[in-house]
This record gives structure tokens, C-alpha cells and sequence, in this order.
């Protein structure tokens, strides 16, 4: 990389151009919150093929779904029966999910506990795509304290394409991290997705700090589902929401109802702002990313185009 130019004399952005290039049209993307049954996944499949149907129809192209939404948060029924109350390999009881995306050419991203081929529980985002298959699975890389000692933590980071669009994907506790959305930013992603469980009081604190710093350090749009109510001994803050490229709050849910949240990503938006806040490109073009130091263990990615 060349080094940066003198104060009054950077490069434009463009000449530095990120993986994948910019995106060429609006994106209309949903972040959704509803309650959810306890363990029931079928349950909640219903409720979720139902919410984006609904967004569906209201244009959206893409819909987040809270962190653990297909069986709540729920660690104690987890780990007693994890057949049960966390997803498994070809799990038909995400039927009513595939068929909704396949319906409405509609990509979900939809957080699961989920018990892998070795027998091994993760913190989930399960990506179905337009054509009602399952695309890939980010597993959380960063796990709360009180979740170490039952999940094991993701190797690999997650990027979809859709649109021209790269959507970096994160859980919860990942967003806290900046070298996190960092590594999404740097594998050219434009916005920044994820699925949570935020609590009244200090969890809505920590969303209201930590998005809005993702969003402006990276000049990506930033997008939270969060859950409302009770789920796992936690008593949840809703509030769901998107925030720009600026980190200026867009769009956001009320604390407690369900609720869907519509907001367009803009690539004009995003080309203006990265513009006039250089800081991803002078990240880029300064020392720390010469020698290797802006990388870290979220770094490693992974990409998967959709339909």
C-alpha cells in the first residue's frame, strides 16, 4: 500500500478500491423482533416464515433475525436436550423458513443454536437464501463469559454478496469488538449484520455505544435484530434498529412490541460518507495496515454470493 498523502492532498477513497467494488442500487433491508416460544423451534420457524413474508412485501430484500431466535436464548434447555432445542444438519424443522425465502426470493438470516456434525453446540446465524437453500453458517467467534463453558467459538469470519452488496455477519457479543467489523470492512463489506440479545439498562447501553462506533469507524451501515421480553433469565431491551455509514441512528424499533424495521441502503449514501469520513481508507493506507497489525483473529473470511 502507498503511504498516505499529506493532510490536504489524500486520495479519493475510489483509488484505493476495496474487495468487490462499490454497489450499484439500493438495497432494502429489514431487522426484525418478535417474541419467541422457549425451545420451540417449529414454533418460531412459523413466526419467522411469517415475518418475512411480511417484510417480503414490504420490498425487503434481506431479513435479520435475533441471536438463538428459533429457540430463544435459553442455555439451561439447550444443553439438557440440545436435539431437541438446537438446530441440527438438515434439520426439516427449518421447512417453513426455506419455503418463505424460496417464495418471496428473500434472503434470512436467522440466529440458531445450532449442534454441528461433530456433536458440538455453536452460536449460530443460519443464511438462507433466495432460492429457500441454506447458504452458509457463521458461527459467533467472540462468546460471552457465561457461554464458553457450552459452545465452542467460529475459526472464520462470514461475507455475503447479494446485489453488489457485501453484508459482514456478526453476533452479539462480536459487535462489542472493533477488530471485528473491522475485518468485515477490510473484505470490502458495506454494511455490518447482527443478530443479538441485549438486556434492559447496561445491554441497550452497549448497543447505543457500540453501533454507532462500528458504523463510523468503518463507513458501513450497521443493522441489529435484538430480542424482546424474556428469553433465557434475560429480561430484553428490543429496540432494533440501522444506523449509516456516519453512524447516525436511521431506523429503530420500541422497546417491547413486534416490529419490523425497513431501511434502503444507499450506495450513494455510503460513496458520500466514506468521502468525507476517510477513515477506513486512511486505515488502509497507514502504518498499522503496512505491517500487518490490522488484522487479527476475526480477520479469516469467508464468502458466499447469493442468488
Amino acid at each position: 500500500m502507498p503511504p498516505t498523502a499529506p493532510a490536504g492532498h489524500l486520495p479519493r477513497p475510489a483509488e484505493h478500491p476495496l474487495p468487490g467494488g462499490p454497489p450499484a442500487a439500493v438495497l432494502r433491508i429489514a431487522t426484525v423482533q418478535a417474541p419467541v416460544v422457549a425451545g420451540d423451534i417449529p414454533a418460531n420457524a412459523a413466526t419467522a416464515a411469517a415475518l418475512i413474508r411480511e417484510a417480503a412485501t414490504a420490498g425487503a430484500r434481506v431479513v435479520l433475525f435475533a441471536e438463538k431466535f428459533l429457540s430463544g436464548y435459553e442455555p439451561a434447555l439447550i444443553t439438557a436436550d440440545p436435539r431437541r432445542h438446537a438446530v441440527q444438519p438438515a434439520d426439516p424443522r427449518l421447512a417453513p423458513i426455506a419455503d418463505a425465502c424460496r417464495e418471496r426470493a428473500v434472503t434470512a438470516v436467522v440466529g440458531a443454536a445450532v449442534r454441528d456434525e461433530a456433536g458440538e453446540l455453536r452460536v449460530s446465524a443460519l443464511v438462507v437464501g433466495p432460492d429457500g437453500e441454506l447458504v452458509t453458517r457463521y458461527d459467533k467467534q467472540y462468546l460471552f463469559k457465561s457461554e464458553a463453558a457450552i459452545y465452542c467459538p467460529g475459526t472464520t469470519g462470514c461475507t455475503l454478496e447479494l446485489d453488489g452488496w457485501r453484508l459482514g455477519l456478526g453476533i452479539c457479543y462480536d459487535s462489542g469488538f472493533a477488530e471485528h467489523a473491522r475485518a468485515a470492512a477490510l473484505d470490502g463489506c458495506h454494511a455490518y449484520l447482527v443478530g443479538a440479545l441485549f438486556s434492559v439498562g447496561h445491554g441497550h447501553h452497549e448497543s447505543r455505544t457500540w453501533f454507532p462506533a462500528r458504523a463510523l469507524d468503518n463507513t458501513v451501515y450497521t443493522v441489529l435484530s435484538n430480542h424482546i421480553g424474556r428469553t433465557g433469565g434475560w429480561n430484553t431491551c428490543g429496540a432494533s434498529a440501522v444506523w449509516g455509514p456516519d453512524g447516525r441512528l436511521l431506523a429503530e424499533a420500541g422497546p417491547d412490541a413486534r416490529e419490523i424495521v425497513l431501511a434502503d441502503l444507499d450506495p450513494a449514501v455510503l460513496a458520500a460518507t466514506r468521502q468525507s469520513e476517510p477513515l477506513l481508507h486512511d486505515f488502509r493506507t497507514g502504518p498499522a495496515f503496512r505491517t500487518g497489525a490490522g488484522g487479527g483473529p476475526a480477520a479469516e473470511r469467508l464468502l458466499h454470493r447469493l442468488g
